[in-house]
């Protein structure tokens, strides 16, 4: 029985992760290698979990470690990825067995999209899976590509003088290769079928098959982009882990009021910095809408944050009164501008104590009742954490710190299922920014109420090792809500004038 012209077409990711780690001088594949607090493959599995446009993923393994990738499919709760198996020797074998595992069962006139991906890109933006699978529509092979910035030269070995160039091609014509390639099934496989007869066939890419062995099948382009990057040289974990935390990753906010009530009721907030400011902001919100909230400060309760014997009072406090804690927040901080050679040394050692080790003690005191509900640690870093300002050193590489130790917190508690998320507002009407800098012009701050509803959102989200912006892009919430990296990385030269 055939299928309707118009019945929906599966689309399928398939990634590929057949790949070691020896470029970058690893015993395990690349693929399993952490960055950002996850391992590379996760990252991408999560990519294509979060997409509306695919329905389900198979990923293809280096042999002997497909338990390690079924242990993060279970732990990260993919939903979409329905089989986890070892991969060829080769990339075009990797790809034969994906076709004919991806091919049984399918009825007459049935036909699928494929989107191959290398499981060692996790930059993928939802942009080009999108673009990738409307171009499906019409196209039966797409490739994503980008220009090339360097000029690229064909060169000839002569014996022991070297090489020399023989052709330089028109760098307006040349593109850079990425990934996904996607296809029709019944595209990709014919292709294949042909190439078996080929007994010199030998490719890298797929889409070369199709060029290759159907030539009469055109191959569409879609536009891919610069940090789309591939994981394969040392220098690319360290780009890689960058860009990860110049992103921006925007929390899912909930439908409506009724949603926040149901989530929040009968859980317990503790919130030091809650006298005022971002703080209270989030202490209010949060008691509004049912939780049992300690609101914890220097002018309120007397609560110091750099007095290790405050905050264990104080967490000791709401779990006796409560019976739990799910949610541990500290929007305490001191700002003292001025250089650091002119810094005398109770300045200096005021701002350790309030922005590097009260966080410090903070999560290590709250460890032990956040580990009994699966519950939350949330940070505060600054928009200038990025790069450090003269007159700011100390404020700004301590913000950095916070970056550092909700990575680190994230992947240290990730088994216990504690999550730990660091909130980056850019400039917001404080006091303590009132008190720095003064009155500063109406508009051109952010809102404490808005960090203070991007940051509950954070809470009641299940990110964990996240740099969440927020920014006032949004005017009805303050928060961005682009997840893409164009705009983390537009917004940097924004972040170095910012506090």
């Amino acid at each position: 029985m055939s299928v309707p012209a118009d019945a929906h077409i599966r689309t399928t990711a398939v990634v590929l992760a057949g790949g070691t780690g020896q470029r970058v001088g690893l015993s395990i594949p690349k693929q399993l290698l952490k960055i950002a607090g996850k391992a590379v493959i996760e990252h991408t599995l999560a990519i294509f979990e979060q997409s509306e446009s695919v329905d389900d993923i198979v990923v293809l393994m280096a042999p002997g470690f497909v338990p390690d990738v079924e242990k993060i499919v279970a732990k990260a709760g993919f939903t979409k990825v329905t089989q986890v198996i070892e991969g060829g020797a080769t990339r075009n074998e990797t790809t034969e067995r994906a076709i004919e595992l991806l091919g049984e069962g399918l009825a007459e006139g049935e036909d699928r999209n494929l989107l191959f991906h290398d499981a060692v890109r996790p930059l993928l933006s939802q942009r080009v899976i999108e673009n990738c699978v409307t171009a499906l529509e019409r196209y039966q092979a797409v490739d994503v590509a980008i220009p090339s910035a360097d000029t690229i030269i064909v060169t000839r070995t002569h014996g022991e003088d070297g090489e020399f160039i023989t052709d330089i091609p028109d760098r307006a014509r040349l593109r850079r290769g990425q990934t996904p390639q996607a296809f029709k099934l019944s595209t990709i496989r014919r292709a294949y079928e042909v190439a078996a007869e080929d007994p010199n066939f030998q490719a890298t890419d797929d889409c070369s098959v199709v060029l290759k062995y159907l030539p009469d099948v055109p191959v569409h382009v879609v536009a891919g982009d610069e940090y789309n990057m591939k994981v394969t040289q040392p220098v690319d974990v360290f780009i890689a882990d960058k860009l990860f935390q110049l992103a921006s990753t925007a929390a899912p906010q909930q439908a409506d009021e009724a949603a926040y009530e149901e989530l929040l009721s009968g859980k317990t907030m503790v919130v030091f910095g809650g006298s005022y400011g971002i703080g209270a902001d989030i202490a209010e919100l949060a008691g509004r809408f049912g939780a049992k909230v300690y609101a914890l400060g220097r002018s309120t309760t007397g609560t110091h944050v750099e007095n290790p014997e405050h905050v264990d009072e104080a967490l000791a406090t709401a779990y006796a009164e409560t019976g739990r804690i799910d949610y541990v927040v500290n929007t305490a901080g001191v700002l003292r501008i001025g250089k650091l050679a002119e810094t005398d040394s109770a300045t200096i050692q005021e701002a350790l104590n309030v922005n590097y080790l009260a966080p410090v003690q903070i999560a290590r005191a709250s460890y032990k009742y956040l580990v009994e509900t699966k519950g939350q640690l949330l940070l505060y870093t600054s928009s200038s954490y990025t790069r450090g300002r003269a007159e700011y050193s100390l404020y700004s590489s301590t913000k950095a710190a916070m970056v550092n130790l909700t990575q680190a917190l994230a992947d240290e508690w990730a088994g216990e299922g504690i999550r730990v998320n660091c909130v980056n507002p850019e400039r917001t009407a404080t006091p303590m920014r009132t008190k720095a800098f003064g009155d500063e012009p109406a508009g051109s701050l952010l809102s404490s109420e808005a960090v203070a509803r991007t940051s509950l959102d954070v809470l009641l989200s299940e990110l964990t090792g996240h740099v969440i912006d927020v920014r006032q892009q949004d005017p009805t919430r303050g928060a961005s809500e682009a997840s893409g990296f164009e705009q983390a990385l537009a917004a940097v030269l924004d972040r170095h004038g910012d506090v």
